[in-house]
């Protein structure tokens, strides 16, 4: 899987790539990950890609020029079924475990970290096929939204984590929160780690984290439990 990021602050995104399971899948073969320097495609010799609002107003806004023939490098003149061309940004669609898991079916994804008060809507109509957004809340760069797309599904590529079961059993994969965990001591400041844990007992274990779970998502995120109950009706 290919990934082209494009920004006007790639060294905001190289030293996530060069960590922990980026790093590792990146080294393994699984994903190629590509950062791309939207003021190379700047024809001035300033390399300016942004200009004032038509219509007056705060802030600046990126040109069409240098997108279009960023996202041209990366993906061709035409759209094509193997690529998928996002642009983070807070009015898009807020991202979520399905729409990563649907991510890592493809075989390219390009990113456009927007910045400023957004891109030139020709860009959107013409090039972007997917806004997304990772909260109702606005950051001043697309930079860390893209690393939250990028890791959400490289995670998601067969032997990104080593365990293949890793991914399935997180949190929002089955449409519930995680089961609490616990490890070695199995007592600290008198607190002990539930028996049923240490029974040996992995049918009931399991039981016990369906019902753990159950009751996390119902008390933490009761709408995750209401379309958990709907999808079951």
């Amino acid at each position: 899987m290919r990934f082209d990021i494009i920004t006007i602050f790639p060294e905001i995104l190289h030293g996530a790539l060069e960590s922990g399971i980026l790093r590792r899948a990146w080294q393994a073969g699984l994903v190629d990950v590509r950062v791309i320097n939207l003021r190379d495609f700047a024809t001035d010799k300033h390399r300016s890609v942004d200009d004032r609002p038509y219509g007056g107003g705060e802030g600046m806004v990126f040109v069409p020029g240098p997108l279009f023939a960023a996202v041209e490098h990366c993906r061709g003149p035409v759209r094509t079924p193997e690529s998928r061309v996002v642009l983070m940004t807070p009015q898009g669609k807020t991202w979520s475990q399905p729409l990563a898991e649907s991510f890592s079916k493809l075989a390219h994804v390009v990113i456009i970290c927007g910045r400023y008060e957004g891109v030139d809507q020709r860009v959107i109509d013409c090039l972007v096929e997917e806004e997304i957004s990772i909260g109702d809340y606005v950051l001043t760069g697309g930079e860390i939204p893209a690393l939250v797309v990028l890791d959400t599904v490289v995670r998601l590529l067969p032997g990104a984590l080593g365990n293949s079961d890793s991914a399935v059993n997180e949190s929002f994969s089955s449409g519930s929160l995680d089961f609490p965990q616990y490890t070695r001591p199995a007592e600290f400041r008198g607190m002990t780690v539930p028996e049923i844990l240490l029974s040996g007992d992995h049918a009931r274990i399991r039981e016990w984290r369906r019902q753990q779970a159950e009751a996390r998502t119902g008390s933490r995120r009761p709408d995750l439990a209401a379309g958990a109950r709907a999808g079951k009706a």
